[in-house]
């Protein structure tokens, strides 16, 4: 399932970015997830000369050139010089961090990356966002092209950074002209993954929200990584999104997970998602909640006419990630223990909620004592 056939591998081996050469590729944030798979897969590429490696701590990849250092460092222009390609995967996503500081991170670390890389010469970038920059909304069409208006807005966790992002990515070739940057886009990322969208099949039952229509898409890592390595050999360009082919409903997620739903009225799941996040009991905003509501799947079409095809279905993703989350079990966005995930999984929806605060109040008091 997650390596090519050797006839696919063989025929992308014979070929090579405009030009013929061999690329020298630097990966930002190479060290854990994505970076680390994608320095991996170009490293054993016969396709990729060189393989520079930038993170705050060296990983496992020893085909990498390792660079230590912090990617808002200005002295990373220096380690991109000889670089033909940057792909900043170095972004702060995680539920528990900061907000402030997280944002601080992605977007002053994006700036560098983006004027180091023009300073370098280097001659393009490939950034990652998330396909949650369309935003969630009703009237959505089913798929959205590349080409759809950004409607998202900065409610949902990390969201506003990456509208940043790719707000960022939009004037870059404008000031450093000769510098292409791609941005790609990937639907609900699973394979070693924690997310509010992950965590949201933790949970004892499925949180569904009256008078909405959940669209599940989701896109594996390792075709995260398999789209990233097109761009980065110039197979396709400019904006890109990346998911498995098609979506689930509501409905086939419930039947092939096997967990029944709670369904709550708009008012209550938003207001109470807001309360229990406000006093800081709760990592997911009520904004995270839209995307379990409403669609956002795409297309993938300019991946799609580029010869790049999904290896992995939206079912098989399911149930991936159903066996990566086995044990673990979350309210709201929160993960709680064995006893108290079931008590408030019995008790339904709106226990569940209330619950959740419940269970943190009894922890800090616990805490002080």
């Amino acid at each position: 399932m997650s390596s090519p056939d050797p006839q696919v591998r063989a025929a992308r081996n014979h070929t090579t970015p405009a030009g013929g050469r061999r690329p020298v590729v630097a990966v930002t944030g190479a060290a854990t997830g994505v970076g680390a798979l994608l320095t991996e897969r170009l490293a054993a590429s016969e396709e990729i000369k060189q393989v520079v490696a930038v993170d705050e701590r060296r990983g496992e990849c020893d085909a990498a050139e390792w660079h230590i250092l912090d990617v808002r460092d200005p002295a990373i222009a220096e380690k991109l010089r000889g670089a033909d390609v940057v792909v900043h995967l170095a972004l702060d996503l995680d539920l528990g961090s900061d907000a402030a500081a997280r944002t601080a991170y992605n977007v002053r670390g994006t700036q560098t990356v983006l004027t180091a890389a023009a300073a370098a010469g280097v001659h393009r970038v490939v950034l990652c966002t998330s396909a949650m920059v369309y935003g969630a909304l009703p009237d959505n069409e089913l798929p959205l092209s590349e080409d759809a208006e950004l409607r998202a807005t900065a409610e949902a966790t990390g969201v506003g950074d990456l509208l940043e992002i790719e707000r960022l990515a939009r004037r870059a070739p404008r000031a450093h002209p000769g510098l292409n940057v791609t941005v790609v886009r990937p639907a609900i990322l699973v394979g070693g993954t924690d997310t509010a969208l992950t965590r949201y099949f933790e949970s004892p039952r499925l949180l569904v929200v009256a008078g909405s229509r959940p669209v599940w898409q989701f896109c594996h890592v390792e075709d995260l990584c398999s789209a990233l390595e097109y761009a980065v050999l110039e197979k396709v360009d400019g904006e890109l999104a990346v998911g498995c082919d098609g979506w689930l409903e509501q409905e086939e997620v419930e039947e092939l997970s096997g967990i029944r739903r709670m369904e709550l009225p708009s008012a209550v799941a938003l207001g109470a998602a807001a309360r229990l996040h406000r006093i800081g009991l709760t990592p997911s905003p009520a904004g995270d909640l839209a995307y379990t509501m409403y669609p956002w799947v795409v297309s993938g079409s300019r991946l799609h006419d580029a010869g790049w095809r999904a290896r992995w279905t939206n079912e098989e993703v399911l149930a991936q990630l159903l066996e990566e989350v086995t044990g673990r079990h979350t309210v709201v966005g929160r993960r709680l223990g064995r006893k108290d995930a079931t008590a408030a999984g019995a008790a339904g929806a709106t226990v569940a909620l209330l619950g959740a605060a419940a269970v943190v109040r009894r922890a800090r008091k616990a805490r002080r004592r």
